[in-house]
């Protein structure tokens, strides 16, 4: 049995409004789904230990829909797959009043995901706590038109070491909002642009999450998050133009 807000935070954090293509991998009770999103924008891992599926491939081809069916369902749910000699063919899923039925796809169909390069130093490390992301996505619901999101390595009034996220035009009379995080910054005047959207539902899906980290290297920004069961990592790169 799995709880259906666990079924769901699973989902949301590959997701992200966008995902449709993915492989469940299970072995062990262990679950993993490796994920890209369209614009190949962001590059990601879901995984869930505790998963109550035996050992499997389950080809995911439209998760909206299977988002949908599990939205219906309360409390615990139970988890069956259903297969005709070795060819996996359904999920079914039930709880208490309802019995759903999610149809596998053909694994050749979905597109297979590679892994992110090990990454051997950081120029940032900043610990993400729930006041953080909180603050983060106040920000940026202020400034909601906008899709530019700024990080900058600067110091303080005190002369310390810090990271900025600027939301908006950074330059000239328009609007625009800087949240302040402190960390360990490894490189000062880093300049990078990324999606502010991106980052927004990045960080709503893991809202539940015992809070995350956040590092930049070269570009490259990272985000891992985890709680009790669950861990999610995200790799985004930087937003090209201006």
């Amino acid at each position: 049995m799995i709880s259906k807000q666990n079924l769901q935070s699973i989902i949301s954090k590959y997701h992200l409004g966008e995902i449709e293509q993915v492989k469940w991998e299970i072995k062990d009770n262990n679950l993993q789904i490796n994920f890209i999103t369209i614009s190949n924008m962001v590059l990601g891992n879901v995984k869930c230990s505790n998963f109550p599926l035996e050992d499997a491939d389950l080809a995911i081809y439209n998760t909206k829909k299977l988002a949908n069916l599990v939205s219906i369902c309360n409390g615990d749910l139970l988890l069956e797959l259903e297969k005709h000699n070795k060819m996996l063919l359904k999920l079914n899923i039930s709880d208490n009043n309802f019995n759903l039925t999610y149809a596998l796809s053909d694994p050749l169909l979905i597109k297979k995901v590679g892994r992110a390069k090990p990454v051997d130093s950081w120029d940032v490390e900043l610990e993400l706590e729930s006041e953080e992301i909180n603050n983060i996505l106040r920000a940026k619901s202020a400034m909601s038109e906008i899709d530019n999101l700024l990080v900058t390595t600067t110091k303080d009034l005190d002369g310390d070491s810090i990271c900025e996220l600027v939301f908006g035009d950074e330059k000239g009379h328009n609007n625009r909002i800087t949240y302040q995080l402190h960390g360990t910054i490894n490189k000062e005047n880093i300049e990078i642009k990324y999606n502010s959207n991106m980052l927004r539902t990045i960080l709503i899906a893991n809202k539940d999450m015992d809070g995350g980290i956040l590092k930049i290297s070269n570009g490259l920004m990272y985000f891992s998050f985890k709680n009790e069961n669950i861990e999610s990592e995200y790799y985004m790169v930087p937003q090209e133009g201006d």
